[in-house]
């Protein structure tokens, strides 16, 4: 499931980035840096790529998961630090949830 969902946040973020990066010139993989310094995306592409997995896990998976939520925000280490770090934040709440 973790590969599945890597291969969803890939196809999300290259469908941002095409929109709002379309200067980024690096191959987008499992351990692109999603935000911050030489991150792929700003502020609100973050926000659009975290609604747009929610949703897709949500048709693709049956499963309701809140990403962006107290817990994500207040872990001492970012589940939105790659692309990988997102899928496994992503694969822990579906199990949760």
């Amino acid at each position: 499931m973790k590969q599945d969902l890597i291969n969803l946040i890939v196809e999300l973020a290259r469908e941002i980035q095409a929109q709002e990066r379309p200067d980024w010139e690096e191959e987008i993989g499992a351990a692109t840096r999603l935000f911050g310094k030489s991150g792929l995306l700003d502020s609100r592409g973050l926000v659009s790529l975290v609604i747009a997995v929610e949703q897709e896990i949500e048709d693709r998976f049956d499963k309701t998961v809140e990403l962006a939520d107290e817990k994500a925000l207040s872990r001492e280490s970012s589940p939105y630090r790659t692309i990988e770090t997102l899928a496994d934040y992503a694969v822990s709440q579906m199990e949760t949830g």
